[in-house]
C-alpha cells in the first residue's frame, strides 16, 4: 500500500481551477517531483497535502488515514520552502532544533538529533554561527536540517533551490537527493525546472492547468513523453505534425518517417517528436539505411555547446528544427544546405492535442 494517497483532489480559487481531479500514489521511501510551469497547480497541491489548503473535492490519505480535519502541525510532515524562513535572531543549532523544542522533546534527544543533523547536511562546526553569516547554500542546508530534525515520515519541499544561482543549485542537487535517500524519508518536491526533477525524483508528475499530464519514472518520461505539452515542457523543440500510413510510417512535411510500432491506426493525425541527438550528417561513405529518413534544410545557426554543436535547421515549410551534432565539420555549415539522416529511434509518436 502507498504511504501517501491522493484521490480525486480538486481546488478552485474564484473562477480559476488550480487543481483538477488529481490522483497519485507515493510509495514509502520514494521522492515524487511535481513538475510544471508557474501557475500549473503544483504548489497548491503541495499545500493541500500539508493541510495548508482544504480541497474542494477529494481526499488525502497518509498511512491509510484520511487527513481531513487534521491540522498541519498535527500531521508531523517536514516542510521546506524557497525562502528558507530561518529565524535571523537564532544561530544554526537554534534554527535546526526549533521544532524539537516546540514539541518539548527531552534535552538529551535534542542534543543527539542536532549533532546528527549537522553531520547529515555537512555543517559540522557551524552550530553556533549566526544564520546571517551563512552563504545561500549553507542556509539551504540549515533549512533542510530543520525540516528533517523531527524525523518526519514525509517531507514537502516547495522549490527549495529556487532562490539560489544556477551554479550553486546544480552543486546542491545531488547532495539533496543523497541526504533524503540516506535517511530513507518519503518526499514531495515541487519545481518548475526539469533538470532538478530528473536529478532528484524517483517519480515525476508533469502538471499543466491543474491536471497531471503524465506521471512516470524520469527515464520513461524522457524516452516517451505522453503528448506535445509534456514534450515542450521537457525542452524538446522538434515537433512535427503528420498522418499515419497503412504501412505504419508517418507522412510529414519532412517526408516519410519511421518510428517502429507506435500503436496508432492508419490515417490518424499525430505529432512526431524528433530527438535532437538522433541525427547525423549524410555521408557518401555511410548511406542512409533501411528505415532511416533523410531531412534537408538550410543551416540557420550553429552554436558550440562543449561536447557537441547545436545546429538550427530551417526546413522547406519554414519550420526550424534543432539538432545536436558532434561532427567537427559542423561549424562550417552555417548558411549551407545540408542533409541529415534520422534514425527511427529518434522519432516518438504522440497524439495531436
Amino acid at each position: 500500500m502507498a504511504l501517501l494517497e491522493l484521490r480525486h483532489l480538486s481546488k478552485t480559487f474564484g473562477h480559476e481551477t488550480a487543481v483538477n481531479d488529481v490522483s497519485i500514489d507515493l510509495v514509502e521511501g520514494n521522492i515524487l517531483c511535481l513538475l510544471g510551469p508557474s501557475g500549473c497547480g503544483k504548489t497548491t497541491l503541495l499545500r493541500i497535502i500539508a493541510g495548508l489548503e482544504r480541497p474542494d473535492k477529494g481526499t488525502v490519505y497518509f498511512e491509510g488515514r484520511d487527513m481531513a480535519g487534521i491540522e498541519p502541525y498535527c500531521r508531523n510532515f517536514g516542510m521546506m520552502f524557497q525562502e528558507f524562513a530561518l529565524f535571523p535572531h537564532m544561530d544554526v543549532i537554534g534554527n535546526i532544533t526549533f521544532g524539537l523544542r516546540m514539541q518539548k522533546r527531552p534535552q538529551a534527544e535534542i542534543l543527539t538529533c542536532s549533532e546528527e543533523m549537522l553531520n547529515l547536511v555537512g555543517l559540522q562546526g557551524y552550530a553556533r554561527r549566526n544564520v546571517g553569516q551563512l552563504s545561500g547554500g549553507e542556509r539551504q542546508r540549515v533549512a533542510l536540517a530543520r525540516s528533517l530534525a523531527p524525523h518526519p515520515k514525509l517531507v514537502l519541499l516547495d522549490e527549495p533551490l529556487g532562490s539560489l544561482d544556477r551554479a550553486l543549485r546544480e552543486r546542491l542537487l545531488l547532495d539533496l537527493r543523497k541526504i533524503l535517500k540516506t535517511i530513507g524519508v518519503t518526499a514531495v518536491f515541487v519545481t518548475h525546472d526539469q533538470t532538478e526533477a530528473f536529478a532528484i525524483g524517483d517519480i515525476i508528475a508533469v502538471m499543466n492547468k491543474g491536471k497531471i499530464q503524465q506521471i512516470d519514472r524520469p527515464e520513461k518520461l524522457y524516452a516517451r513523453p505522453a503528448n506535445a505539452q509534456v514534450a515542450r515542457f521537457l525542452g524538446f523543440q522538434n515537433l512535427v505534425q503528420g498522418v499515419t500510413t497503412p504501412q505504419g510510417s508517418i507522412d510529414t512535411a519532412l517526408g516519410i518517417l519511421n518510428a517502429g510500432d507506435h500503436g496508432f491506426p492508419p490515417l490518424t493525425e499525430v505529432t512526431v517528436l524528433i530527438r535532437p541527438d538522433g541525427a547525423r550528417l549524410q555521408d557518401e561513405s555511410i548511406p542512409a539505411q533501411a528505415g532511416e529518413a533523410v531531412v534537408s534544410g538550410v543551416v540557420k545557426d550553429c552554436l558550440f555547446k562543449g561536447r557537441n554543436y547545436l545546429l538550427e535547421l530551417q526546413i522547406i515549410n519554414g519550420q526550424v528544427l534543432v539538432f545536436e551534432l558532434s561532427d567537427e565539420s559542423t561549424p562550417t555549415l552555417s548558411g549551407r544546405s545540408i542533409d541529415l539522416v534520422l534514425s527511427p529511434r529518434a522519432c516518438v509518436i504522440m497524439p495531436t492535442t
